[in-house]
C-alpha cells in the first residue's frame, strides 16, 4: 500500500511547520525547542547575580561598572524532542479499507517529517494485538525517515488491537521528553483509557487522532443486510449480524457514534490531552493545518 499522498511536494510544504509542546521538556540537548531552563545558546534570557562557585565567564562586567555588584548572563536552552506515533494495525484500520490505512499512514509520515525537520527524534510504533512492533528503532534524520516511511506503506492491518496493553508494554518510553499521538478508529473493547493514563504519567503530552471513513461517520444502509466484523473470527462469530436496518437502527448508531466522541474528548480533557476525530474525506494538509494548528499541536 503505497500512499499516492506521501510525495515530495507534500513534505516540502511541511517544511513552514513544527510541532510544538504545551508543556516543558525534559529531552536531549541539541533540538530547537526554547525551553524554560537556562543553557548555552546565544539567545539571552535574563540576569541573576552572583553566587560562589558561578562562573566568573557569565559574569557582566559593564553591570559591575555601573552597579558594582556580580551579575550572570543567563541564555536560554534547547532541547530534541522525542515524538512517539502509536498507530493501531487493527483489521478495522485497514482490511478491506485502503483509504482508511493511507490516512493513518499519511498522518503519521507526516508528523514523523516534522519531527526529523526539526532535528527531532521520531519512533514509529505499530499496535498489533496486544504489543507494540518497532522496526525502525529510533529515527534521527532524514535519510531514515524516508526509509522507515518506505517499509511503512507496507504494513499490514489484521486482527484486534488492544490499545491499553501494547502502549503500557513499549519499552522505549521515556519521561517528559515529548509528544505522544495514538492513531486509530477506537472502535476496540480494549481499555483505551489505560494508554492515555500511562502516557500522561509518563509525562508525555498525548493526542488522539481518531480515523473514521465517511461511511462510518454516515452510515446508509437499508433493509436486510450482513454486517460482518473484519476482527471476528469467522462467519458464525456473533460478532457478525443479520439485522433489517431502519431509521431508528441509524439513530441508534448516530447516538452510539456522538457518546463514544463525547467520552474520548471528555476524557482526554480531564487527563490534559487532545482528541481530534477527522474523515478520510478531509484533504490531510487540511487536517494538518487547520485542526492540529486549532489544538496547538503544530505551529
Amino acid at each position: 500500500m503505497k500512499s499516492p499522498i506521501l510525495n515530495d511536494a507534500f513534505f516540502s510544504r511541511l517544511e513552514t511547520m513544527s510541532l510544538e509542546l504545551k508543556a516543558d521538556l525534559r529531552g536531549f540537548f541539541g533540538g530547537k525547542h526554547l525551553v524554560r531552563t537556562y543553557g548555552q545558546t546565544v539567545e539571552f534570557a535574563d540576569y541573576r547575580e552572583y553566587a560562589l562557585g558561578d562562573d566568573i565567564r557569565r559574569i557582566d562586567w559593564n553591570l559591575y561598572s555601573r552597579f558594582e555588584k556580580f551579575f550572570l548572563k543567563l541564555f536560554t536552552d534547547e532541547r530534541q524532542m522525542h515524538t512517539q506515533i502509536f498507530i493501531d494495525c487493527s483489521a478495522s484500520m485497514g482490511k478491506d479499507m485502503p483509504a482508511k490505512a493511507e490516512y493513518s499512514v499519511a498522518t503519521a509520515a507526516a508528523l514523523g517529517y516534522l519531527s526529523v525537520h526539526n532535528m527531532d527524534k521520531i519512533s514509529f510504533n505499530l499496535i498489533k494485538g496486544d504489543k507494540v512492533e518497532n522496526g525502525f528503532g529510533t529515527i534521527v534524520g532524514k535519510k531514515a525517515f524516508f526509509n522507515a516511511v518506505n517499509t511503512l506503506g507496507d504494513m499490514e492491518f489484521d486482527g484486534e488491537s488492544d490499545i491499553g496493553a501494547a502502549v503500557t508494554s513499549c519499552h522505549d518510553m521515556g519521561s517528559g521528553d515529548g509528544l505522544a499521538i495514538i492513531i486509530s478508529d477506537f472502535f476496540t473493547d480494549s481499555d483505551w483509557k489505560k494508554a492515555v493514563d500511562f502516557l500522561c504519567y509518563k509525562k508525555k503530552q498525548v493526542m488522539l487522532i481518531q480515523v473514521l471513513t465517511p461511511d462510518e461517520i454516515d452510515p446508509v444502509y437499508s433493509g436486510r443486510v450482513n454486517l460482518i466484523d473484519c476482527e471476528a473470527g469467522g462467519m458464525e462469530d456473533p460478532k457478525n449480524l443479520k439485522i433489517r436496518i431502519n431509521r431508528a437502527n441509524q439513530q441508534a448508531y448516530e447516538m452510539a457514534l456522538r457518546d463514544m466522541q463525547a467520552e474520548l474528548r471528555s476524557f482526554c480533557a480531564s487527563r490534559g490531552a487532545e482528541f481530534i476525530s477527522v474523515s478520510t474525506e478531509l484533504p490531510i494538509e487540511k487536517m494538518l493545518f487547520k485542526e492540529l494548528l486549532k489544538v496547538g499541536i503544530i505551529a
